[in-house]
Order: structure tokens, then sequence, then C-alpha cells
């Protein structure tokens, strides 16, 4: 550990790369058996009150000078002290301080710790997509989960969704080989409409069904600096469809991302993942980073066929480039673009309006997108600061049996943030989207009627913080209001309260009113899904648009408490309830002959009602400076009121009720990282798809500072496991494999 002085503060660093003997292997199983219990009665312990800072979320943390030891002398949490001085230019020096100067909470009792001067890392860690602007986890009055890219790099994860696993809260399923089923809070499926999924403040949203296709979501997975995950509305700032959560990733500047960096593995799954990204720079504020990424995927297991169809093969470019055109901060500006394209195998089964009423197609479905976003930053002084930012994204998928379908995204967006008086943090903002779709080639299972639409979506939001006591207590007020082709005018409004007693508890609570808007499928299409058996003739189920459908709503409430007990050791605990109206139904209200069989017929309605609510629950615990600890429980149930119909579509379960990981990352020497994640995952009984219990692991080894070798083991409790069952569209499900892979990666 070293000390330095920086603007009255001091400093202690960890050095992860060595000289540290690992201790606290019994403390590490005590934190599995009675963490819950003593963290309930010391958590709520007041801490004296320190100064924030700008942290990293690991191993890194600072200790503010008292009265008493302001001037040379600094006292750290176990007691010891340690001195600094002025080096020949007047600035501070590092000094060597004895590596046991920690505290391990373990054998710490509770009137001791509530004696004890703490720092908070973990409520440090920088979010932006809670308030549009730069915050941190502590002063956020929402349930936001940051995935960091240590955490991304000692995953094992070869892909974005697989990522999503790691936080709280979210539900991740495997279709097939190139397909999920991603959901907070509620309802989890292909095509998760309540869901807003961003890159780099891009939306991904798809307008036919809505969600997030994501196998064409793909980019160099070490370029990405985090990934913010927030339980919960996010409608008032971002818009409609942010209802359920908001999952918004975000990458490197090209500057974090200089010289070369490439990979290649393979295993038994994961056939083969290669890429290589270059970044440079010309010396005078601009920075750039060009990169490429090629994938082959083999199939899933199907239950007495063995190996499936759902090979899946693409390829994904892109670019990068930051400019501050002045070299003062004060105007920076960003481009950045991808580039992909690929295939996937499916197996698809489609209703036909002839003997035997429905066909099998073994199909090769393609896809494409390309996309280009440009922003600029302009800052006017440290309390006010505006962007204007603007993407044109163009996607394109076809399949044999569903035809072909094109969308074309335009966005132009502002937004400025400024300090009103002394206590009122300003934001506000306008957005225009106009979105092209364009699907010519229909089948008797779905067409789209007219098959070419445009539409525009208008909308401003603002949103004020105001500071009701210094340092303490901040209320959140704030709307979105949204005109749009669908539902017409639309307001998302939100409230949201934080007390921190100090800088290491945050309590909060919120009430919101997010929306969701309709989809093209539900307006503009028809869909026959069967056949069902019947006594006379086959009989097809047609569901039809409505231009009368109107947005999906939900009121939701949420409460949470996050605190920093030590150094070491975090916890965050949130609740919701959420009443959800209006959404997808229909009741057949006719019944009639075509040809060879029969109908049942009903328009798309705003027909069901229902509510979910649950409880999230996560830690942190560092045992020493080489070996952290970290996981997280889930209860989640959702009720529907509902026709027996609308159970085609599986409202009923199809979250799992109970969630839990335990992951576990220790660095074994300077050079070796060994890393374990077990996750429980409950059944989801709609779907018949029984629980499971599995665990990853990834063993590490640096032979020098540029190169990495990795083998990783996924899914190795069972051969194969079922994790999302049947769906009404008759796309094809597979179980998930047990995979084993190794990679080599080089930097320079």
């Amino acid at each position: 550990m070293s000390i330095r002085s920086q603007r009255g503060r001091i400093y202690a660093k960890v050095d992860t790369g060595g000289g540290s003997q690992m201790r606290g292997t019994t403390s590490g199983f005590l934190f599995l058996g009675g963490l819950l219990p003593w963290l309930v009665l010391s958590g709520m312990a007041p801490a004296q009150q320190v100064t924030p800072a700008p942290l990293p979320p690991i191993y890194t943390a600072w200790i503010e000078p008292t009265e008493a030891t302001a001037s040379d002398e600094v006292a750290t949490p176990n007691g010891k002290k340690t001195t600094k001085q002025n080096g020949e230019n007047g600035e501070d020096e590092d000094h060597e301080v004895d590596e046991n100067d920690e505290l391990d909470f373990l054998k710490t009792d509770l009137r001791e710790l509530s004696q004890t001067r703490v720092t908070a890392p973990a409520m440090n860690a920088e979010v932006t997509s809670v308030s549009r602007q730069v915050s941190t986890v502590g002063r956020s009055p929402s349930a936001v989960f940051v995935i960091t890219n240590e955490m991304i790099r000692r995953s094992g994860s070869t892909c974005v969704p697989e990522l999503l696993r790691m936080a709280p809260g979210v539900s991740v399923a495997k279709i097939s080989s190139h397909s999920w089923a991603i959901g907070i809070r509620g309802q989890q499926g292909r095509f998760s409409k309540l869901l807003l999924v961003m890159i780099d403040g891009r939306s991904v949203y798809n307008p036919f069904f809505s969600g997030t296709y994501w196998d064409m979501q793909d980019m160099v997975l070490e370029d990405i600096e985090r990934i913010e995950v927030i339980r919960g509305p996010g409608g008032t700032i971002w818009g409609a469809n942010a209802v359920d959560g908001v999952i918004n990733i975000i990458t490197k500047r090209a500057g974090d991302t200089q010289g070369i960096y490439a990979h290649v593995g393979g295993g038994n799954y994961d056939l083969l993942n290669d890429a290589v990204r270059v970044g440079g720079s010309d010396g005078k504020g601009l920075e750039w980073r060009i990169w490429g990424k090629h994938f082959e995927r083999g199939p899933g297991y199907l239950p007495g066929m063995g190996l499936a169809w759902d090979n899946w093969r693409g390829a994904h470019g892109g670019f990068r480039a930051d400019w501050d055109v002045d070299q003062t901060g004060r105007d920076q500006l960003t481009a950045l673009g991808s580039y992909c394209s690929g295939s996937e195998g499916q197996v698809s089964t489609w209703p036909m309006p002839y003997e035997p009423y429905y066909e099998t197609f073994d199909e090769d479905m393609k896809f494409a997108d390309q996309n280009v976003l440009l922003r600029w930053t302009h800052k006017v002084h440290d309390d006010s600061e505006w962007s204007f930012q603007t993407y044109v994204d163009r996607c394109y998928r076809r399949q044999l049996a569903g035809g072909r379908a094109m969308w074309t995204t335009m966005d132009f967006d502002f937004q400025h943030r400024f300090l009103l008086g002394e206590r009122n943090r300003m934001i506000w903002g306008l957005e225009y989207r106009e979105v092209g779709t364009y699907a010519p080639e229909g089948n008797f299972f779905l067409t789209f009627e007219p098959d070419k639409m445009s539409y525009r979506v208008f909308s401003g939001f603002v949103q004020d913080e105001i500071e009701l006591v210094e340092d303490h207590w901040f209320l959140t007020l704030g709307t979105k209001m949204e005109q749009n082709n669908f539902s017409g005018f639309e307001i998302q409004p939100s409230i949201r309260l934080l007390w921190m007693p100090d800088e290491t508890h945050a309590l909060w609570g919120a009430i919101s009113r997010p929306v969701s808007t309709p989809a093209i499928y539900q307006e503009a299409s028809t869909m026959n899904v069967g056949p069902s058996p019947s006594p006379i003739w086959p009989t097809f189920a047609r569901l039809t648009g409505n231009t009368a459908f109107q947005s999906e709503k939900m009121l939701a409430y949420e409460i949470g408490y996050r605190t920093q007990v030590t150094e070491r050791f975090s916890w965050d605990v949130a609740t919701y309830y959420n009443v959800y109206s209006g959404l997808n139904g229909f009741v057949f209200d006719s019944f009639y002959p075509e040809d060879t069989y029969w109908v049942m017929e009903s328009k798309w309605l705003n027909h069901v009602s229902g509510e979910a609510y649950g409880v999230e629950l996560s830690a942190s615990y560092d045992i020493n400076d080489r070996w952290r600890l970290w996981g997280f429980y889930c209860y989640q149930r959702t009720e529907w009121n509902r026709t027996p119909e609308e159970g085609l579509f599986h409202y009923d379960r199809v979250i799992p009720r109970n969630q839990a990981r335990l992951q576990s990352s220790w660095k074994l020497a300077t050079n070796w990282d060994f890393d374990a994640a077990l996750r429980y995952v409950d059944n989801l009984p709609s779907q018949n798809v029984p629980r499971y219990l599995t665990m990853d692991l990834r063993l590490a080894w640096r032979p020098t500072k540029y190169c990495e070798a990795a083998v990783v083991g996924q899914n190795l409790f069972q051969p194969h496991h079922w994790e999302f069952g049947p769906e009404t569209f008759g796309l094809g499900t597979t179980e998930v494999r047990r995979t084993v892979y190794g990679q080599v990666t080089l930097r320079h």
C-alpha cells in the first residue's frame, strides 16, 4: 500500500500486483453463513461525515484528514499512523506503510465499528444514466448497479447479453445459441418491450415488436467502460418504454484504448472468437480507435436429437474518435459508428392454411446493422454544460418463412444542465425521432399492412434536483412529455427523495408513472396462431392490429437503502411494487369458417392489468487485497388479471421467482487470477422450465504484462439444461450446453 496526498486529502492505494499474503480464508466462509443478520444490525450505525471523491468501485480508498492529523500525520482505520513529507518542488511524495493497515470488520465489535471512520468507494462509483449527467451511485435515488470493466474482463463472457447475468434483478434466459429473453422486474421474453436498452446513448429498440434483437448488439467487450443497469422506471428522462428498467452500455473514450489489442479463442461451443483493435492520437487533442470482431458459435442441444440447428456466426466492426477541440475540455466532439452482419440457424414452425396446417422450416436467418453517432459537448462553466447528439441507425433482417424487415431510425437530441441558485440542479432537453419501416413479404402467420410505415416522436423533459438540506436531503422532481403517432400525447412524471445522513449511508424512495407506446404489430398487423385441435376443423387464433390501441402504463413505488459499512464491505437493498394497466391482451369476439379451417378473431386490446413486487439484495466484501466476494439474492412475484386466451402469451411466471448469485474473484498470485460464479435460477411453471443451479469458472495467467492466457468453463454442473420454453411465435428453443474454451489476449 502507498499513501499520497492531493488537494488536502490522503489517498491510500493498494497494489494488487503482489506483496500481500492472502488472509481471511476463514472469514470468507463466515461471510456466506452469517452475513445478512449481521449487516441488518450494523448497517445503520452512523459514520462520521467525509467528503466525497470520485473513485473506482474496487481496491481504492481515501482517508480524509481530521483536524488532529491535518498537518503531516494521518490516522488509519486501525489506529496506526503514517507521515507525509513535501518533495523538492513542494509536491507530496508517496511513502510506504505497513500492509497490515486494513480493517477486518468481521473481527470488530459493533461499538468499535460504529465509531470507525470509513470511506465509501462503492458509493462513489460514477453513473450517468439515472439523471443524464455525471453523478454517483450513492447520490442516485434509484436502484442502480454498475457492471465495471474489471467485472467484464473477469466474467469469461464472450457477448453482451451474458454480461447482464451479473446485475441483480435482471433475468437472463438463453432461448437458443443466438437469442435471449431478458427482463427486469416483471416481464421477460424475446421482445421485452418494457425494457429500454442503449449503447452510448443510442437506443437499440426495434419498432416492429419492440424490445431488442440481442444478436445484433456486439462489440469488443474490452472496450466497454461500464454497463449501468437501472432497475425500475427511467421514463422521466429517457422517454417511453423505459418502464421496467434501463440498460445503458457505455464504451471507453478513444484515449483509454490507445495501442494494440487482440484476442483469439475457441472451444466446444464458442468455436471461434477473435477481435483486434488499434488506437492512436495526433497529440493535439484528437484520439481514435478502430476495431473488428468475428465469431462462430456452435448449436444448442435438443433432447432426443442431440446437437441442434442454431449455429450463429457474425462479423462486427466500428470506430470511435474523440476530439478535445482546444485541449481545455471546453468543447469536445465525439464520432462513433459500427457495422455488423451475420447469419444464424433457426428451425421455425409456422401455421399454414392447408393440411397439415403447419410447416417446419430449417432456415438461415440473416441480419445486418449500420449506425453512426455524432455528439458535441460544450462546457459553459463548471455548473453549466450542454450537448447535442444525433444518430442514424439502419437495420435489416431476413428469414425465409418470416419475410424481410427493414427499419431506419434518425434521432436528434439536445440537453442542457445548469445550476439554478445554490440548491437547484436543473437539466432539460428536447428530442426528435423519425422511424421508417418496411416489411414487404408477409405470410399466413404474420403480415404488416401497410407494409411501409413511418412515424415521428417529439419529446421534451425537465428535471430539478433540489438540495433541501445541504449534503443530506435531496428531492428530485421531473417529467417527460411526448407526442407520438400511435397514442398521442404522453406524460411521465416522477418524484424521488434521497436522505444521506453521511457519505456512507443512503436511503431513497420514488414514485413514477412510465408508459410504453404501442409497437407496430399492435396497430398494423394480422397474426394467425395455431392451429389448435377442433372436433370439426382445425382452428386458428387470428389477432389483428387495433388503431385505437393505447400506451401500456405502470405506477411504480420504490424504496431502497445502500451503505458502505467499512472500506471492504458494502450492501444494497431495494424493494418495489409496480401496478400495471392497459397491457397487451385480447378477447375473441368472433368465430367463423374460412376455406378448410375455422378462425377465432380478436383485435389487440389494452385488456390486461396486474402487479409485480419484490426485493433485491446485493453485497460485496473484499476479504483482503487479493480476494473479493460479491453476490445478490432477488425475490420477485407477478400477478396478472387476464382471460384464459391471453395465457397464450405466458403472462404467468415468465420470470423466475428466486434468483441468486455468488461470485469469487481471487488473485492467486501476481500473474494468476481465479474467478468462480455460482448461479441459481428458479423455475418457470408456465413454460415447464425447471429450476437450475450451475457454475462458471475462469483461470487466467499473465506471463508478461502484454499477454494473458485464460481457460473458461461455463454451465459446468449439467451437460445441458433449459432456460426458456417454447413461444407462441413458433421459433425454436434449445438447451444451453456445458462450455469450455480457451483464449489468448495481447495488449501493447
